[in-house]
């Protein structure tokens, strides 16, 4: 392996710009078809709806996880696609101002930017109405590859478009780490589609909704009982059995949960004294593990607390990116006499 990296972290994904709304004139629906059970959000139809605050943000999967791993102190570039539009120069100033490299970066010519509706109800939870514009249109070809083998880590967000030839470059980089969190038209397609990238996982990190799911798709588990798919421990087991080194899991105001082969880790929420949004929290949470990682030498019991610790953060500020902590506020959670490097 090489004896230096240009990056600790390349993130590689989707970039967007936030429109967020704090609504007032809604109403919510019990919903029993889904297996989630999340309640639907409903307006009026033909009715104007109140907006009480909004606020212009940044996000998207790549760029908050490109974020929060700049602030916390890595090196950081991000190969993200964006449009040619004013949107698309916001975009990659507000990743310049944040200290990310963004010379990987792919501009989609006749391409608007990717951006998003943020509605956010009385208990600050949100539902968002995403376009993704350049981002489906986001190609990592293999002249990338050299490119992408400058890092430690290589850290995957959501994609779509060519997501399946992005994946085989992606997972042909020798010998770097590689963090995945896969998005909505990745676990659609299955554990037949993604078997062969989770062997090559270093670390897979998903919620328990999503991990359930994935594990249906599985021909030996598509019957198993409810009482086994309640189980973070018999999730987290099965998953890292397709080949992930580490596997988180997260469970909304449950906690979070790893498991490295050798023990299992338990991670409970850190409530924030102030719950403003919960834009981000799984980008959070996410990249902070693998922040974690590097900067406590790959201790997981630390790296789910900063995990925490950063999602309680940002909960508690409008947007995915205005929370997130900096390294000189990690320095305080833990011992002052941690060599930090």
């Amino acid at each position: 392996m090489p004896l230096f990296y240009n990056y600790d972290v390349i993130t590689i994904g989707g970039s967007t710009e936030d429109i967020s709304m704090n609504i007032d004139d809604y109403h919510l629906i019990t919903n029993r078809d889904q297996p989630s059970g999340n309640p639907l959000l409903a307006f009026d139809y033909g009715t104007k709806v109140r907006v009480s605050r909004s606020v212009s943000t940044f996000g998207g999967g790549a760029t908050n996880t490109a974020v929060c791993l700049s602030l916390l102190g890595l090196r950081v570039a991000g190969m993200i696609s964006y449009g040619s539009d004013e949107r698309g120069k916001r975009i990659v100033d507000n990743l310049k101002k944040n200290k990310v490299d963004t010379s990987l970066m792919k501009k989609i010519i006749s391409e608007v930017s990717g951006f998003s509706f943020i509605a956010i109800g009385d208990d600050n939870e949100h539902v968002a109405f995403s376009y993704r514009a350049a981002n489906n249109f986001l190609e990592i070809n293999k002249r990338d590859i050299s490119k992408l083998s400058q890092t430690k880590w290589l850290f995957l967000t959501s994609m779509t478009g060519s997501w399946k030839s992005n994946l085989d470059n992606i997972f042909a980089v020798p010998k770097v780490k590689v963090a995945w969190n896969p998005g909505e038209e990745q676990l659609d397609a299955g554990f037949k589609a993604l078997k062969k990238y989770l062997a090559k996982t270093t670390v897979l990190s998903m919620n328990k909704d999503e991990a359930i799911k994935l594990i249906l798709s599985h021909p030996d588990h598509s019957s198993s009982p409810y009482d086994f798919l309640t189980s973070s421990v018999n999730l987290l087991k099965v998953l890292r059995g397709w080949g992930p080194e580490i596997v988180v899991i997260t469970n909304g105001p449950h906690g979070a949960d790893a498991y490295d082969g050798a023990k299992f880790y338990y991670q409970p929420v850190i409530v924030s004294k102030h719950k403003e949004d919960t834009t981000g929290l799984g980008d959070a949470f996410g990249s902070s593990f693998i922040a974690g990682l590097e900067i406590f030498s790959n201790d997981v019991k630390k790296a789910l607390y900063l995990s925490a610790k950063n999602a309680s953060s940002v909960i508690s500020a409008l947007g995915a990116q205005n929370g997130l902590l900096t390294r000189s506020d990690v320095k305080l959670l833990f011992d002052p006499k941690f060599k930090w490097r």
